[in-house]
Parts: C-alpha cells; structure tokens; sequence
C-alpha cells in the first residue's frame, strides 16, 4: 500500500458531496419542511448552519475542490445563500424533484464530477452532521484517500460511545486498534438493532456505527453500481442527460428520476460489493437526530441545562431550554425539553424525543399548517415573517438583500399596502416607478402589475399588509423574475 506522502503527491483531488435532503422531523417546530435542520445554527462550534459546518470543517484537507451539493428545488435558494454566506462557489447544486435515496444522489454526482474532473476522490457528507474534532476528521480523510486510490469503497464507521438504537451498525473482519488506524474488510451491516442487541454489539470492538460517510473515486463508484446495479445506473445517467440548467442550478428530470430506484447506498452497493473497507471514526461525531443529541452536544450550566434565548430557569436539572422570542420560565423540571417558536411550542420529556417524528406525522395527517411551515419564509431576495393574520387580511415584515428586487407581479384576490421601516424602497406599479425611504408608504390595488426593489446598499425591510378575499402565496401571477421562478 502506498503511504500518505506519494498519495499526496499525486495531488489527486477530493470533491465533496453534500447531501442536504431531509426534513428533520425529529427537531420540530425548529426543524419543519419549509427550513429543515441542515440550515439551521443548532451545534454547539459557532453560529453557523449544519450545513456551512460540514463544510467549513473541510479546510485543511490537501487538494480539496469545490463541492457537489444535492437538494430539493424548494431549498435550492437556502443552500445557495448559505454556501454563498461562507464564500463557497460550488461546481454544482443538483435539484431532485423528489427524494429517491442516496444511492441515485450519489451516482448523479459521481457522473456529474466526471463533466469537469478527472476522476476524483468523492467524500460523501450529510448535511446534518456534528463533528467536534475537525483535525481529527480531517487526518483521518487524508488516511482514507490511501484506500480510495486503491479503487477500495470507503466508509467511516464511528466508534460506539454507548448502546444505540438509532444507528445502524458495521461489523469488520476483525477489532479495532485505535492507536493505529487503518481500514478493514467490511463483513456485515446490521439494521438499527434493540436496546439488548445494541448493548451486546459495543462490547466487541469489531463493531462501529454506521455515519453514512464515504470516500472513493468516481469511477470506482460508478463502475461498482453499474455492475451490482444496472437499474440505477442506466436510469440515473438517462436522468442526467434530460436534466436542465437553471440559472446556478441543475434540474434533475422528473420524469426519467421517476425510473430511479428508491435505494440507499448501503443496500444498493456497499452490503454486495467486495471492495468495502471501514475506518474507526473517533472524533466526537452525532448525527443531530434528536432534541436529547442536541442537548448532549451542547454546553451545559452547573445543574446539565442548556439554554438558548430568552430563558430563565431555577430549580432545573438536564433540561433543553430554548426560546426564538418569548421570556421562557421553568420551575421545578427535570429531564425536559421546550422548544417554543413564534406559532408552536413543544414540552417533552428528554428521553421520549427520539418519537418527535412521529408526532409531526399526526400533526400533518390533520393538516395542521405548524407542522410543515414556519411563519419565516426564505426566497432569493430575503425572507418574510408573517407576524398577524386572519381569514381576510395578514401583516408581515419583507427583508429585501442590497441589490435584490422581488418578481414583477400582480394578485388577483388581494391588495397590499407597503410601509418602509428600513432602508430604501424602488416600487413600480404599472411601469411607474417611485422611490420611498423610511415612514413612507405606497398602496397596491388589486390585479396591478407591480415590483419592490432594494436600490441601496443596507437590508431593505418593509412593513407589508394584505386584504382580500384569498391571502395565500399561491396567489401570484409573475411576469418577469431574476431567479427563474417563472
């Protein structure tokens, strides 16, 4: 085998692929399908999103290029922005019109990379991962390149620290030793196994748990799902030569996708292949999963609180504490999160946070709109917060970016009046434009064409109200638009 120097040497490039899917359910009512967990500053390093730390904890490692980042069409302006905020220009944002699992995500990638690389290392990241020790990570990256040249499947399996249920687990040829790291043939993969099961496992040192992170080359990859999986293989390279450009994005056809099997990439390649090899991972890894991880991530007061926001709390011992806005007061708790935002508020006990899930699925079963949206709306321009509103009118506050401008649009079922609280504010109705600056206010009839702009070089912020007989989104008639929304 060849040593890290002459791998280095060679300068063969690694390109991360950021899977950034997911609704992150089990975080809720932070985490909702309108802005899941991934984007959300939740980790206890710094202010950044999960998403800009998976990143960002790249730095450092040899020849690494700009990433491949996966998504959904309805978060392709969030992680554009994010990646923006940290002065990421990526290759590629590839947008699924709906999830199919890693295995195609990975294979689109793969062929993607290939369009402007000559057959690089693919490091494969979620999203929503929290590694305290970056160098550690890192190191272990530049070791795992040394297999990857070899043509070897990689993955790092992290080092049990107690018996859990939520992981699924990898079972190598033979024990660890942490002192000298190296990879190991991959004898089995077991599904998330029982509390008895999981206790039984990390008594043997054979065992890591299963981080669904990988390392090889591109063609590698590809070669390896051609042959254990033509299905996904000729279905994902059809998707890709259908797929479309859309401003920085690339379109994943939705029709071809629909062909793509619904696998991971664990079923699909690395439980048949013979090229698997697992790496120990010990460098304080959570995947974020649960209201109970985030508080055991986190720093904690005397009595093991945490607490984020406007929270006061006496007499409480292990609790998760966290308010967007509101003063949060506890008394007498123990073992307990709350989680209050400006429309939902949820008091659970710690250890009953892992069925969060399933408690969302009931919410959206009765269609109740807390569980999917939040009243902060993220679009290329800004955002939105709807503060008040009632069957015929709304109130909301618009954040419009230096330099940006809303669609040119009209509403058929509403009026709006605009009020500038911040910045200046370039209207146009009807091809007539005007310029306001604060506490001056302009009206919108009902079925006018019409625009907001951010001329200046501050936040534009404005007080929007709305009336009507119907004040939702969906009605919006778009003429003309900067991010291709037409």
């Amino acid at each position: 085998m060849e040593d890290l120097e002459n791998i280095s040497k060679k300068k063969a490039k690694i390109l991360p692929v950021i899977l950034c899917g997911g609704q992150g359910t089990r975080l809720w009512p932070l985490s909702r399908k309108s802005f899941p967990k991934q984007f959300l500053s939740i980790n206890n390093l710094n202010k950044k999103s999960l998403l800009q730390n998976t990143q960002q904890r790249l730095e450092g490692i040899k020849n690494l290029i700009e990433p491949i980042l996966i998504c959904n069409s309805d978060h392709r302006f969030i992680v554009a922005e994010q990646m923006r905020e940290i002065n990421i220009n990526p290759k590629s944002i590839l947008l699924e019109p709906f999830g199919r699992n890693t295995a195609p995500a990975i294979l689109l990638a793969a062929f993607k990379s290939l369009e402007t690389e000559d057959n690089p290392h693919l490091l494969i990241l979620s999203a929503d991962h929290q590694i305290n020790n970056a160098k550690k990570f890192r190191d272990l990256i530049e070791i795992g390149k040394i297999y990857s040249e070899e043509n070897k499947l990689v993955t790092f399996g992290v080092v049990p620290r107690s018996p859990e249920t939520g992981y699924g687990y990898i079972k190598s040829e033979k024990p660890f030793n942490l002192k000298k790291f190296e990879g190991l043939n991959i004898l089995e993969f077991i599904e998330k196994p029982n509390l008895e099961r999981a206790k039984e496992l990390i008594k043997d040192k054979s065992f890591t748990w299963n981080s669904g992170i990988f390392l090889f080359k591109a063609k590698t990859i590809i070669n390896e799902i051609k042959n254990l999986n033509p299905e996904i293989y000729n279905a994902c390279k059809n998707t890709l030569s259908h797929s479309l450009k859309d401003l920085d994005f690339q379109r994943i056809d939705n029709k071809s996708f629909e062909d793509c099997p619904n696998i991971s990439i664990d079923n699909a390649v690395m439980e048949n292949t013979k090229k698997g090899i697992v790496l120990p991972l010990d460098a304080d890894w959570s995947d974020v999963g649960s209201w109970k991880s985030v508080w055991e991530n986190s720093n904690k007061d005397i009595l093991g609180n945490v607490t984020k926001g406007n929270v006061f709390c006496k007499e409480t011992e292990n609790c998760y504490l966290h308010s967007e806005n509101k003063l949060l007061v506890s008394l007498g708790l123990k073992d307990i999160v709350i989680v209050d935002t400006d429309d939902a508020t949820l008091v659970a006990e710690k250890n009953q946070s892992e069925n969060i899930k399933k408690l969302v699925g009931e919410l959206q079963f009765k269609n109740i709109k807390e569980a999917n949206s939040h009243k902060k709306g993220f679009r290329p321009w800004g955002f939105y917060i709807s503060v008040l509103e009632d069957v015929r009118w709304q109130v909301k506050i618009i954040h419009v970016k230096p330099g940006a401008r809303l669609s040119l649009q009209k509403h058929h079922h509403r009026a709006e009046h605009w009020i500038v609280v911040k910045g200046t504010a370039e209207v146009e109705i009807e091809n007539k434009k005007s310029v306001l600056t604060e506490n001056e206010s302009t009206y919108i009839p009902l079925g006018l064409k019409h625009r907001l702009s951010n001329p200046g070089k501050i936040p534009l912020e404005i007080i929007e109200v709305q009336s009507g007989s119907y004040i939702s989104e969906e009605d919006i008639v778009r003429y003309e638009d900067n991010y291709g929304r037409i």
